[in-house]
């Protein structure tokens, strides 16, 4: 008997800006504090070392409750502006990392002007789990297409 497959996530947006852009969008912690997590969660607090073997780390607060949610994880590759590879868990509430997942990310021009983004995540403990990050990455990617079509992402080396 084989064992059925762990559920996988991927999502595919073509967002209507350059890669840099996306991609600073995407890796600059500044800037992932205006988009970052879905609207019923925002993200409030970013930190981190953006280099392969960095880790880094998140909270999303709930803006009903105020309640947080952390989570972090490890990066495993980062090619500017293509692809970035990262662990991703949830913290418990003893502090530990809860069911490690892996989130791998791909950034393709689409033209002069346009971005395929492709959200590849894995290791999903059931189907449930899965479901509850598709509903939490595409709020979060309409709030990162929303900063993206205002124009507000600050672009590399301006503050």
């Amino acid at each position: 008997m084989v064992a059925p497959a762990a559920p996988e996530l991927v999502i595919e947006r073509v967002f209507d800006a350059p890669r840099e852009l996306v991609w600073r969008a995407w890796t600059d912690p500044e800037q992932m504090l205006k988009w970052g997590g879905p609207r019923s969660h925002p993200i409030t607090h970013g930190e981190g070392e953006f280099k392969v073997g960095g880790k880094w780390r998140a909270c999303l607060r709930s803006v009903e409750t105020g309640g947080e949610l952390w989570q972090g994880g490890v990066y495993h590759e980062i090619v500017p502006p293509q692809k970035l590879v990262h662990t991703f868990h949830w913290e418990g509430d003893d502090g530990k990392p809860e069911n490690e997942m892996l989130i791998k990310l791909t950034f393709e021009e689409q033209g002069a002007k346009k971005t395929k983004l492709t959200l590849h995540q894995t290791e999903f403990r059931n189907v449930e789990q899965r479901d509850g990050h598709r509903g939490g990455w595409s709020s979060a990617f309409d709030r990162l297409e929303e900063l993206l079509t205002t124009g507000k992402v600050t672009p590399a080396g301006k503050v």
